[in-house]
């Protein structure tokens, strides 16, 4: 399970958005759908899940009826704070959404596109485990509204797979793809790198696996060692080795070559698409800092600058449903300056870069230093624009820190 919920104001009862709120209908809207089940723990997740045997209190089975009551109060504030629109972009992500019926997906997108409406060309996309995903769930996804598949691939090497405790099947995760091919579905797969006993072959074994797949996307993340996990009991009790920053810059430049020549281009610090087209919408309007409603234990949402997070446990978040209470726990409205050196730490990650006019005044002649130190691309900074260059994006938290410290 997570961490601790961030601290923060109480989040009234009934949901409402402040009247001073300065919401806009033309803002772009997203919805995140979180799937808080997993069959098993990965060592290193940090994410709000639940194995079967932490659901006390809770039924699975009553979880997708559940997060619909969400979605009528949320239509009911957002109607009322003048900010109902129809959604550009929803993601199921969890946990494992297919270890939900393909049904019980279909439910819960069917009661969002009622509450709100689906934009032209929505993106949808379903995040899936590749041992859970058929010929017959994949139809059920399409047929339902889906419109891109994201699996976990993770790696193509066993013994790099046990060490993250996947347990997935490498070979079913070609099988994922072809039946998420079929049923016309884009279709995005993720890496993690940098596990321990990892080698660069293993790595790039993993890279020349999931290029063979043809898929139009793909994630590739460094492996980090969050504080109450299992890998970090592990790390600390010297039973593995803590992750090799060097050799994890050695797997990035190896990604960014290898994805480069087969036609992907990056444009976030750890996303390539093969298009601008195949770009994940749901994961830019994050970063660009647009509106979304999340669903679920856990979930954190964003409208106008207003942030609030639900309760954690399945079964807190279902009582307060049950009761006609929001489930969020706490809220906050940041203010300029942590809303500034937000935009920056997101913004300078996209390909795009951040508008030299929108880093601190103080602190625009750091600029130069940047560039003269291989991080910054010296042409995107005369256009007015901070780019990272490759050298950047191994190194873009000291770069967010320097632009805004």
């Amino acid at each position: 399970m997570a961490g601790p919920l961030p601290l923060g104001d109480p989040a009234p009862a009934d949901g409402r958005l402040p009247a001073d709120l300065p919401t806009s209908a033309e803002t772009p809207f997203s919805a995140y759908l979180h799937i808080p089940f997993c069959r098993v723990r990965c060592g290193y997740c940090d994410f709000n899940t639940y194995t079967s045997g932490e659901l006390r209190g809770a039924k699975q089975e009553d979880y997708a009826s559940t997060l619909i009551g969400e979605i009528a109060l949320a239509r009911t504030v957002l109607d009322e704070a003048g900010a109902l629109r129809p959604m550009d972009t929803v993601f199921f992500g969890g946990g494992t959404p297919t270890l939900l019926p393909a049904g019980d997906l279909a439910r819960m997108l069917g009661a969002a596109t009622a509450a709100f409406g689906l934009a032209p060309g929505a993106e949808v996309t379903v995040e899936a485990n590749p041992d859970t995903v058929t010929p017959e769930v994949a139809r059920i996804l399409a047929e339902a509204g889906v419109t891109r598949l994201s699996i976990g691939m993770q790696s193509a090497v066993p013994h790099v797979l046990a060490a993250l405790d996947r347990t997935h099947r490498p070979e079913n995760v070609r099988t994922a793809v072809a039946a998420a091919k079929e049923a016309g579905l884009a279709v995005s797969v993720d890496l993690i790198y940098g596990a321990p006993g990892e080698t660069l072959a293993d790595w790039e074994a993993s890279l020349d696996a999931a290029l063979a797949l043809e898929s139009d996307h793909i994630s590739a993340y460094a492996l980090i060692v969050e504080d109450g996990t299992k890998l970090a009991r592990q790390i600390r009790r010297g039973e593995v080795p803590t992750p090799d920053d060097d050799l994890q810059a050695d797997m990035y430049e190896l990604a960014d070559e290898r994805l480069a020549a087969a036609g992907f281009e990056w444009y976030e610090v750890s996303n390539w698409a093969r298009s601008e087209g195949q770009r994940s919408r749901h994961n830019l309007a994050y970063w660009r800092g647009s509106d979304w409603w999340g669903f679920g234990p856990g979930a954190h949402s964003h409208v106008a600058g207003l942030r609030w997070w639900n309760v954690k446990h399945p079964a807190a978040y279902a009582q307060r449903l049950a009761a006609a209470s929001s489930p969020a726990a706490g809220r906050e409205r940041p203010d300029l300056e942590a809303r500034t050196l937000e935009r920056i730490l997101l913004v300078s990650r996209i390909r795009e870069g951040i508008a030299v006019t929108d880093v601190p005044e103080q602190n625009r002649g750091r600029v130069a230093g940047l560039i003269a130190d291989g991080l910054i691309d010296a042409a995107a900074a005369i256009r007015g624009r901070v780019q990272l260059t490759l050298r950047g994006r191994l190194l873009a938290d000291a770069v967010v820190r320097e632009l805004t410290d």
